[in-house]
């Protein structure tokens, strides 16, 4: 890997809680990147302010999974609005969400929610899979549980994950000062990110005994699969609290802007400012608007072609697909398809 390719590579590091700043360029196109493995190159990161940068020379090991967690929630972000106006689609600008998740908007709160709970669930997982030094499995589980199971195994140390997650993403939003509207919005959905991981934790066991009987079961807590995580989220999203700051008693705070709203808790979205319907292209703002989305001709939902097209109608076109048929499997051990053709309908938004 080529030195600049090297340096476009680790901006990857750069995500939700520094758009303001403007993460890298690549950061939705690049699945496999280089080690961060020198406290120089933390410096060379675009975005961090100063004490994320000291936190990355201190913690350079555990820099290669705030990577992964990034990239993670930004797969999990587009799959989650694959169908919406609004499709988490990446720019080759800065921000690389343009300008929507840099305003108060609901789908930046997602975006700070399923990032922030991308490095907390990376951070983690590694810490179990022993790629860590300074972490390992949770050793505060132990004993025989009340269900009269034994707890052994590796439990997800989520309370790393999660406090370095806190303490790396966070910082941005706290150097800002607790005055700041915005500032309390990001940091309120970046817990919320978190917290939609330690609520959703698993148990995982294992049976014991003679020929698989269970005389003994084993167990271990386990964080969920992160497309749970991303379906919680964007169900939070789906029924997030437009609030507004308001002094409650010495400090500011974030309510519900209609006071007919019942108060928010730690696990729901809050947003500030009202979406735009993302209908038209606007690369200032950087909204694409939905011209060409590929649309469902029968649904009546937001991924049908009323919705998605925004009332602008739709092309219909005919495509060949190539597809694998007449699958049959030979002894031993392959299957052999044919490659078929078969036409199908299209339909994309004018």
């Amino acid at each position: 890997m080529s030195p600049r390719s090297c340096l476009r590579s680790l901006r990857l590091l750069v995500f939700a809680n520094w758009l303001k700043s403007g993460p890298g360029a690549y950061l939705a196109k690049l699945s496999s990147v280089g080690s961060i493995s020198e406290e120089e190159t933390c410096e060379k990161l675009k975005g961090l302010i100063q004490r994320q940068v000291q936190m990355c020379k201190r913690n350079l090991e555990v820099m290669d999974s705030v990577r992964r967690g990034a990239q993670l929630a930004i797969e999990e972000c587009q799959y989650q609005f694959r169908n919406r106006r609004w499709n988490c689609s990446t720019l080759d600008s800065l921000p690389v969400f343009g300008k929507v998740v840099t305003q108060g908007t609901r789908e930046a709160a997602f975006v700070y929610a399923i990032s922030s709970a991308g490095v907390a669930f990376a951070v983690t997982r590694a810490c179990s899979s022993g790629e860590l030094e300074k972490c390992g499995c949770d050793r505060t589980v132990h004993g025989v549980s009340p269900q009269g199971f034994q707890w052994s195994g590796c439990s997800d140390n989520i309370a790393y994950g999660v406090a370095f997650s806190q303490s790396f993403v966070d910082v941005r939003e706290r150097s800002k000062g607790a005055s700041s509207s915005r500032a309390l919005m990001n940091l309120h959905n970046n817990e919320a990110g978190r917290k939609a991981i330690l609520t959703h934790m698993r148990v995982e066991c294992k049976c014991h005994g003679v020929s698989g009987s269970c005389e003994v079961k084993t167990c271990w807590r386990a964080v969920p699969p992160f497309r749970q995580v991303g379906h919680a989220l964007k169900e939070k999203f789906d029924g997030a609290t437009e609030v507004e700051p308001r002094r409650v008693g010495s400090s500011r705070a974030l309510v519900p802007r209609n006071a007919q709203f019942k108060p928010h808790t730690d696990e729901d979205l809050v947003y500030l400012e009202p979406s735009p319907d993302f209908c038209e292209q606007d690369m200032r703002s950087g909204v694409l608007g939905t011209r060409g989305r590929t649309c469902n001709k029968t649904s009546k939902a937001i991924d049908g072609c009323e919705l998605l097209c925004c009332g602008r109608g739709f092309h219909t076109a005919q495509v060949e697909l190539a597809e694998r048929c007449s699958c049959k499997f030979h002894w031993c051990c392959f299957v052999k398809c044919r490659q078929c053709q078969r036409l199908v309908e299209l339909h994309t938004c004018r």
